[in-house]
């Protein structure tokens, strides 16, 4: 027979470990809790972003020109905006219809960032370069917004940027006046603060649409 010192150190022995068993189980729980937890916030993180305009990723191929012209007779390549979210938009300033409405456009979703506008800029690249000169470009782009800025080139050049995003463009007759249309693509693609490029709006894209996107390229590029 076992003296009963020696019974209650074995309860005792047994309770004592049964209590390190539950404080290591508790232990696990609050881990796996925590775990669970930050696995959550890690999905909810990545979900999903929704865009307004259609999404194309790399799709598109990156803001790449080299050499162009702004009205301002500046020399510029697409390096000149890295840091930027840009707008570019293919059209011509004796446009009638789309051009203005979505200039206008982009210019009002510029407006609706407020301070974050600072961070953004419209490229108009016109397509009638022998008609758009430098200073009826400038006018032409300052009149919708401050952050536009009108580029040109030669007929080569611009020729080769639009390829470059599948842009396509033709002359019409000219009237006895000389007045003539241009029948050209019309999209307004952006790219992020790197120049890769990201998404693709048009003319009917509403300008609260347009910031919206801006304002989340903009916090992903923060």
């Amino acid at each position: 027979m076992q003296p009963r010192g020696a019974n209650a150190s074995r309860v005792l022995g047994d309770c004592h470990t049964e209590v390190q068993g539950l404080a290591m189980i508790k232990k696990h729980i609050v881990w796996v809790a925590a775990l669970a937890a930050s696995l959550t916030l890690g999905a909810c993180s990545r979900r999903p972003l929704h865009w307004d305009m259609d999404y194309v990723g790399p799709q598109m191929a990156p803001l790449q020109f080299r050499n162009m012209q702004t009205a301002d007779h500046q020399r510029i390549s697409a390096s000149h905006y890295l840091g930027k979210i840009v707008l570019m938009y293919f059209g011509y300033t004796h446009c009638p219809d789309v051009c203005p409405l979505t200039m206008a456009h982009m210019a009002r979703a510029i407006q609706l960032l407020g301070p974050q506008a600072k961070d953004v800029r419209i490229l108009f690249v016109t397509v009638d370069p022998n008609r758009d000169t430098d200073l009826v470009l400038r006018a032409y782009v300052t009149a919708f917004s401050p952050e536009a800025r009108g580029i040109t080139g030669s007929p080569q050049q611009i020729k080769t940027l639009a390829s470059r995003y599948h842009v396509a463009y033709s002359y019409g007759k000219p009237d006895r006046a000389g007045n003539y249309t241009v029948t050209h693509s019309a999209a307004i693609y952006v790219f992020n603060e790197k120049g890769r490029g990201q998404l693709i709006g048009t003319e009917a894209t509403p300008p609260d649409q347009i910031a919206h996107d801006l304002r989340q390229l903009i916090r992903l590029g923060a």
